[in-house]
């Protein structure tokens, strides 16, 4: 069908997995496999079923999953006192990762005047704005994709979703969603979604709104993992232009 497009995903496994164990409330060194591989996989076929282009890394780590679930089933795994958890070939990178990401937002949040050698620091009055509404923490891509399920599965069940061909492209849309965050600033993800029945309509304003959190143009929080999210505009500073 017409509306549906390719997206380059802009966050990759090691996210996915760190959020998967956020949302499970696990340790990190007690990952229970099995629940989180089905969950990995389960994502990875709502990106799919969004046309959303899936990266190697994540079909390579899908893999790692699948072999370390599988080795773990083996009744015989641990005889050996000595042999090393499976788990571990995926929670070092984690650490790593983790580490890193922790580094760089470090570095993030330093503010350094008259020079150049850092990018520039978080605007002041959106994140003192943020703060003073409550602790909302940035979503990532794993969120909306699951504030977007929830959207269809509701419209499912209020309204029958129509099939119908599409009547927007995801240019088109992106245009649409700039002028109404232009004009409001701050919405609701769920707003945008407001007065729709078509799916290829529902799918293509995700993907709309995809392509500007991709590009830095809309800033998305959450502050609790059922609340709706907030999307904030960042495009007037820079000085973008809905062309």
């Amino acid at each position: 069908m017409d509306y549906q497009v390719k997206l380059e995903i802009f966050e990759g496994p090691l996210d996915l997995l760190l959020h998967l164990i956020h949302k499970n409330e696990v340790d990190i060194f007690d990952i229970p496999i099995a629940t989180i591989t089905d969950q990995y996989l389960e994502y990875l076929d709502m990106m799919r079923a969004l046309n959303i282009r899936v990266a190697t890394d994540f079909l390579v780590m899908a893999s790692t999953l699948i072999h370390i679930k599988s080795k773990m089933l083996l009744p015989d795994y641990k005889q050996d006192g000595e042999e090393e958890d499976p788990r571990m070939e995926i929670t070092r990178p984690l650490l790593e990762y983790m580490h890193l990401k922790s580094a760089a937002e470090e570095l993030a949040e330093r503010e350094i005047l008259d020079r150049d050698v850092f990018t520039r620091p978080q605007d002041k009055s959106l994140r003192e704005q943020v703060q003073s509404e409550g602790p909302e923490l940035d979503a990532n891509i794993f969120q909306l994709i699951i504030a977007f399920k929830r959207i269809i599965e509701t419209q499912q069940m209020e309204t029958r979703l129509k099939i119908e061909s599409p009547r927007w492209s995801v240019k088109e849309k992106t245009g649409y969603l700039l002028e109404v965050l232009r004009a409001r600033k701050t919405m609701y993800f769920g707003e945008i979604f407001q007065g729709q029945t078509a799916l290829s309509e529902l799918i293509v304003t995700f993907l709309a709104l995809l392509e500007l959190v991709r590009a830095g143009l809309v800033n998305v929080f959450q502050a609790t993992e059922h609340s709706d999210i907030k999307l904030e505009a960042k495009f007037e500073d820079r000085g973008e232009s809905d062309e």
